[in-house]
């Protein structure tokens, strides 16, 4: 009998011990209605300032990215370089035109009051007081994201998550996707300067510059200069990418190493990993 009446308690702690282990679930989104937008220099396409109740909010829209406004700081310059090379277009200040087009479309979109769904999670940016992303939906019922990609004035990028109308992340990355390449079919906006013979090149120098700015972020990583192999601690050892502490306790159980080459006989070390570390490895004469 005693067992009997013990199991609702088990039942309960396991469940307990089971909600516990499971993620964290995403906040929920906070609706606001007859929200306003406020006229601000900061504003953008994407970005923009607004009135909801007594409070002010600086908002940032999930999934879409919309072209730059502004050129004063480097930060600016660099997101057009990238702009460009992903629309296709080599004339920079076109892109600074067309996100003026997608500001304006923006003002134009919200002039009458409209609704927002915000869980306040923090966008990234240098705007004082900070940014939270949020969907936005016009006075007419429409996603004011989907409107822009729609008319050629962003594109699918940046933060996302499940929609308010229930939509889950992936579906509506593929929703919007879709949406782009029709806007590209028919040339609106921005895609109406896009060189189609030039987009691939322009895309791939990007990737590559892309490329060598996380090499150089994963080099900072490692040693200054070549370490011993002989005297090496673990924790050097590990600051070499591709060497963990399984990998770190076999080098320095297989010492001493007459040569590089040696490293060879350490089980999860072979030719390719082996070229990888050695420019990060020596061996200091005795």
């Amino acid at each position: 009998m005693s067992n009997i009446k013990s199991r609702p308690i088990i039942l309960l702690a396991a469940v307990i011990v089971i909600c516990l282990a499971r993620p964290a679930p995403a906040a929920d989104l906070q609706k606001f209605s007859n929200v306003q937008l406020i006229d601000n220099s900061a504003n953008d396409g994407d970005s923009f300032l607004v009135k909801a109740g007594d409070k002010t909010y600086h908002l940032r829209l999930y999934f879409v990215d919309c072209p730059e406004t502004l050129t004063s700081n480097r930060s600016d310059l660099e997101r057009i370089r990238e702009q460009t090379r992903y629309f296709g277009i080599t004339d920079k200040a076109r892109i600074v035109y067309f996100g003026k087009e997608a500001k304006a479309f923006t003002e134009k979109a919200l002039e009458k009051p409209f609704t927002i769904y915000t869980a306040f999670t923090s966008a990234l940016g240098r705007s004082a007081g900070g940014r939270v992303y949020a969907f936005v939906t016009t006075a007419g019922g429409e996603n004011l994201g989907e409107l822009l990609i729609k008319n050629g004035l962003a594109r699918n990028r940046g933060s996302g998550r499940k929609t308010p109308e229930g939509l889950s992340e992936k579906e509506m990355i593929a929703r919007l996707k879709d949406l782009e390449d029709s806007a590209k079919l028919k040339k609106a906006g921005v895609w109406s300067e896009s060189n189609p013979d030039k987009i691939a090149d322009l895309r791939a120098q990007q990737r590559s510059e892309d490329q060598e700015l996380t090499q150089i972020q994963e080099e900072a990583k490692t040693p200054f200069g070549p370490i011993d192999v002989n005297t090496a601690t673990s924790v050097e050892l590990q600051k070499i990418k591709g060497i963990g502490p399984v990998i770190a306790k076999r080098i320095i159980e297989g010492r001493p190493y007459r040569t590089l080459d040696d490293l060879l006989r350490v089980e999860g070390i072979g030719k390719k990993k082996l070229e990888k570390i050695r420019p990060y490895l020596m061996i200091k004469p005795q």
